[in-house]
């Protein structure tokens, strides 16, 4: 939910995810199926607030990322969890249409990535307006987020990541994995996988790999 890229590949395409959570928030439940809205949704859970930063059905993959353009300034409580806001798109007709009509009041800020009917879409929510972008889906993409990165950082991060499409031949899932777990991994603050302190750690790696012959979620448990 904290770093999140998009790759195209020869046959369809791959999204992999960061977590960086406060070490003290209770353990994610490793990804499986559930039924939602009689949807059925596979997706780690958060057991704090139920539920998900990563989620895919059939045909759409939703991943959440917290924060919108630039950090804003928490409040002390919020109506319901962004990872609860996933859930309610993806468990739906349409999520690109559920956007249109979902209400964000008293809601965090966040960014999600969306791919739907061989779409791709970034959509946000700043406390004030939502916003849809439909992005290239030949083109890669990264993100980082924005409560936890500065514009100066995240600008680092993504020359990192087109260093790693310029150098690398033949992208494959695995190497976007690696990716995502070392580059950079002596930069606990801001490296790829961070460990601030020992309060707050990238604690888990999310894949989904989608193509003609596949649509596959893979986890990484990093604690």
């Amino acid at each position: 939910m904290c770093t999140v890229t998009y790759v195209p590949l020869s046959k369809g395409f791959c999204i992999t995810s960061n977590r960086d959570e406060q070490v003290a928030r209770p353990k994610a439940i490793s990804p499986k199926e559930y039924i939602v809205n009689n949807y059925s949704i596979t997706f780690p859970k958060d057991q704090k607030a139920g539920g998900t930063w990563f989620a895919k059905s059939e045909k759409i993959v939703l991943v959440l990322l917290n924060g919108a353009e630039e950090k804003h300034i928490p409040k002390l409580s919020y109506r319901k969890s962004r990872g609860q806001i996933v859930l309610d798109l993806i468990a739906s007709p349409s999520a690109l249409e559920s956007w249109e009509s979902i209400l964000l009041e008293e809601i965090e800020p966040f960014t999600i990535v969306l791919y739907e009917k061989n779409k791709l879409y970034q959509l946000r929510w700043n406390e004030i307006e939502k916003n849809c972008i439909e992005l290239n889906t030949r083109e890669p993409y990264i993100w980082s987020s924005s409560t936890l990165y500065s514009k100066e950082i995240r600008e680092e991060r993504a020359q990192w990541f087109t260093h790693f499409l310029k150098i690398t031949k033949d992208i494959t899932p695995e190497k976007l994995l690696h990716f995502h777990q070392f580059t950079e991994n002596k930069n606990t603050e801001f490296g790829l996988q961070i460990n601030r302190n020992n309060f707050l750690k990238t604690v888990s790696i999310t894949q989904v790999i989608n193509s003609l012959e596949k649509n596959e979620m893979f986890y990484i448990d990093l604690l």
